[in-house]
């Protein structure tokens, strides 16, 4: 099991806000924290700690007025940690090496390949042979419906047909190298984690997940290390002090981190 370190970029500032809060009209979201630091200075941090396998999340839409702003910064973080870190956010062929080129150990993405309501392999095939498996992260981020958890797009606003289980997790795993899961209903509220999610997650991959979404106490930890088997691995962003939380940082890499 091992910590993720994060740094979500929204409107120029590293931010954690309340998942599915994000609005492009307007670039609004509910703010949990907003920091001082720029990326760069959260990145050297995590170099210095030796965090790998982290990402960096560009919330504002490419079109918005603050993305060059978002973007300026997420570079300057992939500069002060190459290899590092991931990046994340509007990922499509056409930006996806640049990415890479500016230091990013992996791209992630989302609503390139899940778009309409549906999964369009075609276009994962095409990313995944342009930078090449080793260097793709697929972002499953889902909510809960009736009967089961599907991935949602559009800034978790819409669902697609996908239901997150062994079928579409085996189906994907020869594509990337590794999933990220957010778990919507409770990312950025620190109520604990989405536990029948995580069961999920551990039965059903055979690649590397990094879970996200309602982790605010070691307790939480604990009962994703006892589901998982301590295969799955984690990241913290409002419940952490660094992000004005009550989980200390260190405490939190030195007893949850392999």
């Amino acid at each position: 099991m091992n910590f993720r370190p994060c740094i979500d970029i929204h409107n120029g500032k590293v931010k954690q806000i309340v998942g599915g809060s994000l609005r492009d009209d307007g670039n609004t979201a509910e703010e949990n924290f907003v920091s001082d630091m720029d990326a760069a200075d959260f990145a050297r941090m995590y170099r210095e700690r030796g965090l790998k396998g982290g990402h960096v999340i560009l919330l504002n839409a490419a079109g918005s007025e603050y993305y060059e702003a978002g973007l300026k910064q997420a570079e300057a973080a992939l500069a002060a940690y190459p290899g590092g870190l991931q990046a994340g956010g509007g990922i499509t062929p056409d930006n996806a090496l640049s990415f890479l080129d500016a230091g990013a150990s992996h791209v992630i993405v989302t609503s390139y390949v899940f778009s309409d309501g549906e999964i369009h392999m075609n276009r994962l095939e095409k990313l995944s042979r342009l930078v090449g498996r080793e260097r793709l992260v697929l972002d499953l981020s889902c909510r809960k419906k009736e009967d089961g958890y599907f991935v949602v797009t559009n800034r978790w606003q819409k669902f697609t047909n996908q239901k997150v289980d062994a079928a579409l997790m085996s189906s994907l795993a020869s594509y990337c190298d590794e999933f990220l899961v957010h778990a919507v209903g409770v990312e950025g509220t620190g109520s604990g984690i989405d536990s029948e999610l995580v069961r999920i997650l551990s039965e059903h991959t055979a690649i590397p997940v990094t879970y996200a979404g309602g982790i605010g106490s070691c307790e939480d930890l604990e009962c994703l290390r006892r589901i998982s088997g301590g295969r799955m691995n984690y990241t913290v962003g409002s419940a952490l002090d660094l992000f004005g939380g009550p989980l200390e940082f260190d405490k939190i890499i030195t007893k949850y981190n392999n």
